[in-house]
C-alpha cells in the first residue's frame, strides 16, 4: 500500500510549505507547528523546540527539502515529541521524501549550522516562560567558546581564567569592545571563522559601533588591549599548558559496531547478519541503523505515516535511555538515502526505482488539491533549455602544441583544430577578462594514446603553470568528455583516428596492431555535431553502416569521391554544419547529397552494406548540482568533508577546495598552498574522481580544473556570489578578514597579484607569444554569432572567396589581427618563427635576453638600458606617433593631427569597401588617419578616451564600421 495520509494527519500550519526555495521556520507552541516571520529565522530560544525546512531546486527542475528539528536544552518533553511528530507530517504534505535531522542545542550538525551563517546564538527562555526580557540598561559581559574550521558552534562558558585554555578561541563580549582571544594551539582557519562571529555580534547587539581587539594566546601584555583583556580576568596570568589533546572538538565513538534493527508494534528488534546489504530493507517496514554517532532511521515508501512516527518515537527513546545525546538522529525515506546512508552498506544498487515513490508524490499532491489547498511548489517543474554557455570571452588567442616523446611541437593556425585519437595536445587560451589577459592552459588526451606522452603532457603543462606562478587555470581533459568550454574555444574541431606522435607508432608497432591514421585518399567517415558554427565538431569514426545515427549528419570520403548524409531526425541547422565541416575536410570537391531512405546503391558500398544503425541521440552528462569539499592530501590518502550552503567566504587561502559538479570538478588552490600541494593539485581531482565521494558514479575521465586564487575564471566563478577583491587581497584567512572589519568591510587588494599579461617559460610579461589567428565573430544581438557572416566580414571575405566556392560555409579567412601582441609584422614564416621562440623560452638563460614591450610604461629604465633598441620599423614609428597624437590630444583637444605630422584622409577611402583605397598606409591602423572631427564623428569618443578602451572593444567598434 502507498502512504496513506489525510487532512486530520497533516497539520494546517504547513499549508503552502516548500513552494519556493529558501528557509521556513515553525516553533512548537502547545504542541502545535506556529509559523515565523522572516525576521525572527536564526534567533532560537533554550526552552523551545523549532522545525526548520530548506528547499532548494536541483539542476533538474525538481524541489529538494531537508527538514530539521532543533530542541533546545531547556525545551520540554512534549515539545520534543511534538517537533519529531510534525517533522513527518510535514515530509508528508512535501511529498514523502525529504531527509530529516534531529539536531540538538550544543551538537548541531554542519549542515544545520550552515544554514545560519555565521552562527546561531541561543537566549536563554521561551514561549512557556514568556521570554525573559534583557535590561536595556545593564549590558551583560559574557564569554563565548568558538569550535569549528568550517561551521563554528558557539557556546557561552563561565566568565572565568580558568576556562581560557590553548585549544579554542574565546570572544569576550563586554559592553564598549569585543576581544577575540586566540589559544595558540588553533588553526587560522578557525580564528577566521570566529572572526565572523564577532562581525555578527557586533552588528547584533552592538549596532554595528563597538570596538573590536584581537588578543594572542601566549604574547604578554604587548598593546593597550591586551592589558585591557586581562585587567577583566583579575590580570595577566600564564595559562596552564593541558596535556589531553584537541578531542573536545570530537566526539568517540561509543557503539562502534553497526545495528540494524526492524520496527514492528512500537519496539525494535535486532537483526542478526553478516553483512549489511540493501536487500535486508522491507519497503513495507521501517528499520533503525545504529552507528554510534550516527543513528538511522530508514522508513519503506509503503509504509503508513503512523508507522513511520512510531518508528521515529522508537528511535528516540533508544537515544534517551542510553543517555546519548551527541549521537545525531537522521530519517530517511526510500529512494532518497543519503550518500552517508548508503555508505554504510557493503552493497547498495547504483541506481533506485524511484518510481513509485514519485507515483506516491503524485496521490499526495492530488488528495491535497482536491481538500483545496495549493500544490504549486510539489510540482516537478521543466527545465528550462539551456545554450551551451562558455562564461568567457572566447574570441581570444589560441596556441596548440602536440606532445612528441618528451617535447611538445607547436602547431600551425591552420592545424591546430586538427587532433589526432593517438596523440596528446598541449593548449593555451588567452583572453580578456575585466581588462585584464587571462590564461588557460589544458592538456588533451586521445583514447589511443600511450601512457608516457600523457605523463609528458602533464609533465610540461605543469612547467607552463609554474612559469607563470601558477596565476592561471589549467584543465585536463579526455577524449569524448570534451566539455562545452573546449568546443567553444576551438570553434571547429576535427579529431582523426589514429595518430602522428612517436609515442603511437611504436605502440602499434609493439603490439602489430594496423595503422588507422587518417589519410586524405583513403575512406573516411565523420560525424558532424555541435550546436552551431561557433561549437561544431567532425569526429572521424569507424566508415561502416552501424556507425550511422538518423539524429546526426555525416561526412563520407573515399578519395575524390565525398558524400554527405543527413539523419531523418537533424535539422537544417545540423546540415548547414556540414557544409561548414567540408570547407576544412574537403575543401575543393562537389559532393553528393544523401538523405536517409534515399542512399545510393554506392554510398553503402563505401560502407560494407546496409545494415540497422541506432536513432537515439548520444546525451553528454548534465552539469549537476554543485557540491564544495574541503579537503586534505597526504601519503596518498585524500580525505573530503563536504561545505554545504558554500559562499566564497568558505574558500580559504591556506587549503585546497573541490567543487564537484558532476560533468566537470575544480581544483581551487588558496594562495598559501605551499608550492609541493599546488603541484598535487591534479592528483588530488584524479583521486577524488576514483573515490566518487557522492556515489554519482562519475567517471574517471571527467574534465578536471585547478583554479587559482586571484585567477579564478568566469566559469568558477559562476557558482558563487563573486567579489574579485577578496581573492586578491594580502595576508592569510584570519589577517584578511580582519582588515575587512577595521575598513568597514572594504577589502585591501593585493594589486601586485593581478597581471596584464603573464610569463611563459621565462618570457617577459610585457611580450607575450605572438597569437596564431584572429578570432572573427559577428556580433549580432538578435541571433547567435556566425563566424564570418558579419557584414564587415561580408565585404572582407568577397576579397578572398572563390565565386565557385559554397558562401554560406566558408569560414572567415585568417586575417591579420589589429594590433599584434607581439608588436611584429605577420610574415610567411609566422609559425617557423614562433616555434623557435617557444623552444627558446623553454631555456633557463631567455629570461636574460628578453627585451621589453613595445610602449610598455611599466618597463623599468634600469631594463631599457640592458637591452638593444628596438629597430624603428613603420609600425614602431606609428605606434610612438600614436602615442603622442594620443596624450597631445588629450591636453589640446582643438588641434588637428596636420599639427603633429600625421596624414588626413576621408573616411571613404579608408574603409575596406572603398573604391579608390588609399595606399602607403599602415592598414591595421586606417582609423589613426581620421580626422579628430571625423574620427569622434565615426566613434562617438574621443580618439585618447577610444584608444583606452581594451582592444577586443577597440575591435569590435572598427568592425561594425568596416574599418579593417
Amino acid at each position: 500500500m502507498s502512504l496513506a495520509v489525510s487532512m486530520r494527519n497533516l497539520d494546517q500550519a504547513f499549508q503552502g510549505a516548500g513552494q519556493k526555495a529558501g528557509i521556513e521556520v515553525w516553533r512548537i507552541e502547545n504542541s502545535r507547528p506556529v509559523s515565523l516571520p522572516t525576521s525572527s529565522y536564526g534567533k532560537f530560544f533554550t526552552g523551545d523546540s523549532y522545525i526548520i525546512l530548506k528547499t532548494f531546486a536541483s539542476k533538474s527542475g525538481v524541489l529538494r527539502h531537508d527538514i530539521h528539528y532543533w530542541l533546545g536544552k531547556d525545551t520540554s518533553q512534549d515539545e520534543a515529541g511534538a517537533a519529531a511528530v510534525k517533522t513527518i507530517e510535514l515530509d508528508a504534505v512535501l511529498g514523502g521524501r525529504a531527509v530529516q535531522y534531529r539536531e540538538v542545542q550544543d551538537q548541531e550538525t554542519n549542515k544545520f549550522l550552515s544554514l545560519f551563517k555565521p552562527c546561531i546564538m541561543p537566549r536563554e527562555g521561551g514561549v512557556a516562560t514568556g521570554f525573559k526580557q534583557v535590561d536595556e540598561d545593564e549590558y551583560k559581559t559574557r564569554l563565548l567558546v568558538c569550535k569549528g574550521k568550517q561551521c563554528v558552534q558557539v557556546k557561552e562558558v563561565p566568565f572565568a581564567r580558568s576556562t581560557l585554555n590553548h585549544e579554542n578561541i574565546f570572544i569576550l563580549d563586554t559592553q564598549s569592545k569585543i576581544f577575540q582571544f586566540n589559544g595558540s594551539n588553533t588553526s587560522i582557519q578557525e580564528r577566521a571563522k570566529a572572526l565572523e562571529v564577532v562581525q555578527y555580534i557586533r552588528d547584533t547587539y552592538h549596532d554595528g559601533k563597538c570596538d573590536i581587539a584581537t588578543i594572542e594566546d601566549g604574547k604578554l601584555m604587548a598593546d593597550a588591549d591586551g592589558g585591557e583583556f586581562w585587567a577583566l580576568f583579575g590580570g595577566f596570568a600564564p595559562l596552564p599548558r593541558k596535556t589531553a589533546a584537541r578531542g573536545e572538538d570530537t566526539t568517540t565513538d561509543s557503539h562502534p559496531t553497526k545495528k540494524l534493527l526492524r520496527v514492528e508494534k512500537g519496539k525494535a528488534d535486532p537483526i542478526e547478519v553478516d553483512s549489511l546489504t540493501r536487500e535486508l530493507l522491507d519497503t513495507d517496514k521501517c528499520y533503525i541503523l545504529d552507528c554510534g554517532l550516527e543513528v538511522y532511521v530508514w522508513m519503506g515508501r509503503n509504509t503508513s505515516l503512523d508507522k513511520r512516527k512510531s518508528a521515529s518515537s522508537v528511535a528516540e527513546e533508544l537515544l534517551r535511555d542510553f543517555d546519548r545525546p551527541k549521537s545525531h538522529l537522521i530519517r530517511v525515506i526510500e529512494g532518497f538515502e543519503t550518500v552517508t546512508f548508503r555508505s554504510k552498506f557493503e552493497s547498495w544498487p547504483q541506481t533506485t526505482n524511484a518510481t513509485v515513490t514519485e507515483e506516491g508524490r503524485g496521490e499526495v499532491v492530488a488528495l491535497l488539491q482536491r481538500q483545496g489547498l495549493n500544490v504549486k511548489g510539489l510540482l516537478k517543474a521543466a527545465p528550462e533549455k539551456e545554450e551551451p554557455q562558455a562564461h568567457i570571452d572566447c574570441t581570444g588567442n589560441l596556441q596548440v602544441w602536440r606532445v612528441i616523446g618528451q617535447n611538445k611541437v607547436l602547431l600551425s593556425a591552420a592545424d591546430q583544430s586538427k587532433f589526432y585519437s593517438g596523440d596528446c595536445y598541449i593548449f593555451q587560451y588567452s583572453y580578456t577578462e575585466e581588462d585584464k589577459e587571462e590564461h588557460l592552459i589544458g592538456t588533451w588526451f586521445g583514447k589511443q594514446s600511450v601512457e608516457e606522452e600523457r605523463a609528458s603532457a602533464v609533465s610540461l603543462a605543469s612547467k607552463m603553470v609554474e612559469s607563470m606562478k601558477f596565476m592561471v587555470a589549467q584543465t585536463c581533459i579526455h577524449e569524448g568528455s570534451e566539455p562545452v568550454l573546449f568546443f567553444l574555444i576551438f570553434q571547429s574541431f576535427i579529431l582523426f583516428k589514429g595518430g602522428l606522435s612517436d609515442g603511437y607508432r611504436k605502440y602499434i608497432s609493439e603490439k602489430e596492431i594496423p595503422d588507422e591514421t587518417y589519410t586524405e585518399d583513403g575512406v573516411a567517415l565523420f560525424r558532424v555535431q555541435g550546436s552551431g558554427p561557433e561549437n561544431m565538431q567532425a569526429i572521424q569514426v569507424e566508415a561502416v553502416t552501424p556507425s550511422l545515427n538518423s539524429s546526426y549528419c555525416y561526412i563520407l570520403h573515399s578519395g575524390s569521391n565525398v558524400f554527405t548524409w543527413a539523419g531523418g531526425l537533424t535539422s537544417l541547422d545540423d546540415q548547414d554544419l556540414v557544409e561548414r565541416q567540408l570547407d576544412l575536410i574537403k575543401p575543393d570537391l562537389q559532393t553528393k547529397p544523401q538523405k536517409e531512405g534515399s542512399e545510393s546503391d554506392e554510398f553503402w558500398e563505401l560502407l560494407g552494406g546496409k545494415t540497422e544503425y541506432p536513432s537515439q541521440k548520444i546525451s553528454s552528462v548534465p552539469e549537476g548540482d554543485p557540491h564544495l569539499f574541503s579537503c586534505t592530501y597526504s601519503k596518498g590518502t585524500l580525505k573530503v568533508m563536504e561545505i554545504y550552503n558554500f559562499t566564497q567566504d568558505d574558500l580559504m587561502t591556506e587549503d585546497i577546495f573541490i567543487l564537484d559538479c558532476h560533468s566537470d570538478i575544480f581544483i581551487w588552490v588558496g594562495q598559501l598552498v605551499d608550492t609541493k600541494s599546488k603541484l598535487q593539485a591534479l592528483t588530488i581531482g584524479e583521486k577524488f574522481l576514483k573515490q566518487d565521494f557522492l556515489f554519482e558514479n562519475l567517471s574517471c575521465e571527467t574534465p578536471i580544473y585547478i583554479v587559482m586564487e586571484g585567477s579564478e575564471p568566469p566559469f568558477f566563478t559562476r557558482f558563487f556570489t563573486w567579489d574579485s577583491a577578496k581573492s586578491n587581497m594580502h595576508g592569510n584567512s584570519f589577517q584578511r578578514k580582519l582588515t575587512i572589519m577595521k575598513h568597514g568591510g572594504t577589502p585591501i587588494t593585493d594589486k601586485s597579484k593581478r597581471r596584464g599579461t603573464a610569463s611563459i617559460g621565462g618570457r617577459s610579461s610585457g611580450t607575450p607569444e605572438k597569437p596564431q589567428r584572429s578570432r572573427s565573430v559577428s556580433f549580432s544581438p538578435d541571433r547567435p554569432r556566425v563566424r564570418g557572416r558579419s557584414p564587415a566580414f561580408n565585404v572582407l571575405t568577397s576579397r578572398f572567396e572563390n565565386p565557385s566556392s559554397r558562401n554560406l560555409s566558408t569560414p572567415p579567412p585568417m586575417v591579420r589581427k589589429v594590433y599584434p601582441k607581439s608588436g611584429t609584422p605577420d610574415s610567411g614564416t609566422k609559425a617557423a618563427a614562433i616555434a623557435a621562440l617557444t623552444e627558446s623560452f623553454d631555456r633557463p638563460s631567455a629570461r636574460e635576453t628578453l627585451m621589453p614591450r613595445i610602449g610598455n610604461k611599466a618597463a623599468s629604465p634600469a631594463a631599457a638600458k640592458t637591452t638593444s633598441p628596438e629597430p624603428k620599423t613603420k609600425e614602431n614609428s606609428m605606434s610612438s606617433r600614436l602615442e603622442s597624437l594620443t596624450i597631445q590630444e588629450d591636453v589640446k583637444e582643438g588641434e588637428t593631427e596636420d599639427e603633429e605630422g600625421l596624414p588626413i584622409h576621408p573616411y571613404e577611402r579608408l574603409t575596406t569597401s572603398s573604391t579608390d583605397p588609399v595606399t602607403d598606409i599602415d592598414v591595421t591602423k586606417r582609423e589613426t588617419y581620421l580626422s579628430a572631427t571625423e574620427f569622434k564623428e565615426k566613434f562617438g569618443m574621443k580618439r585618447v578616451e577610444f584608444y583606452k578602451l581594451p582592444k577586443w572593444k577597440q575591435n569590435k567598434l572598427k568592425m561594425g564600421l568596416q574599418l579593417f
